[in-house]
């Protein structure tokens, strides 16, 4: 009877953390590849590893922690295989947020594409550092946990990351002018 009802417990801990993390697997993955097939193949692989070891996870760190460190192994994993064969370019964060002024939303949705797009033409290690720290808001800690580097090194890459976005953005709309 108790085993039962652990097994129901941990069965619903895990459901929670599927419904809560997979769309920021999928996103982190397509981050790393983008390939929004590959991505997909990521996401399950990660899920199943996360099914596998959910009793091996220790809590030293939070569990989105952990899983974007499975996510990251994963997906490098994959880009070292034959399997990746192909980049594809494609827009990936989508909110699902409504807003007054359908014109206001075009408009922010064209910048945020705008800022997207140059964030995905950095390199791996800057467009990596980047989405950890706009997107899934992980501290300086959390992030050298999950790249497996020093806490000088990310905030180093951050610091390169945000002033070659800041650059390339600069040079678009000096561009269209």
């Amino acid at each position: 009877m108790e085993e039962t009802f652990i097994e129901k417990c941990i069965h619903d801990e895990l459901d929670y953390v599927i419904k809560d993390y997979w769309q920021d697997v999928w996103n982190y993955s397509f981050i790393i590849t983008k390939d929004p097939h590959l991505s997909d193949d990521i996401t399950q692989d990660v899920f199943i590893k996360v099914f596998k070891n959910w009793n091996s996870f220790r809590k030293e760190s939070s569990i989105k922690t952990w899983i974007l460190k499975i996510t990251r192994n994963t997906a490098i994993n994959y880009l070292k295989s034959s399997y990746f064969k192909r980049i594809s370019l494609v827009g990936f964060f989508s909110d699902d947020k409504q807003s007054p002024s359908a014109e206001r939303e075009f408009f922010k949705q064209e910048e945020m594409n705008e800022v997207w797009d140059v964030v995905l033409k950095l390199p791996k290690k800057h467009r990596e550092i980047i989405i950890l720290d706009a997107k899934y808001e992980l501290s300086y800690e959390e992030m050298a946990e999950t790249l497996g580097v020093s806490i000088g090194t990310v905030k180093s890459r951050l610091s390169r990351a945000r002033s070659k976005v800041s650059k390339l953005i600069g040079e678009g709309s000096s561009d269209e002018q």
